[in-house]
């Protein structure tokens, strides 16, 4: 892994997000990854599939 830089729309340097920060941040996400879920979605518990995600995956 690789430390992450962080700009701005102008471009600028905002921050550098280090390894070790990284690391962290993936170790809670690996211990409730619920924490990490974009707003307004709700997570689905794995191994459940609604019949609905069934008919439009076979759709494709």
């Amino acid at each position: 892994m690789h430390e992450v830089k962080v700009y701005d729309s102008s471009g600028n340097l905002k921050k550098v997000i280090s390894v070790k920060a990284l690391t962290k941040r993936s170790d809670q996400q690996i211990q409730s990854p619920s924490l990490y879920n974009k707003k307004g979605r709700k997570a689905k518990p794995m191994g459940k599939v609604d019949e609905k995600d069934l008919k439009v995956a076979s759709t494709r």
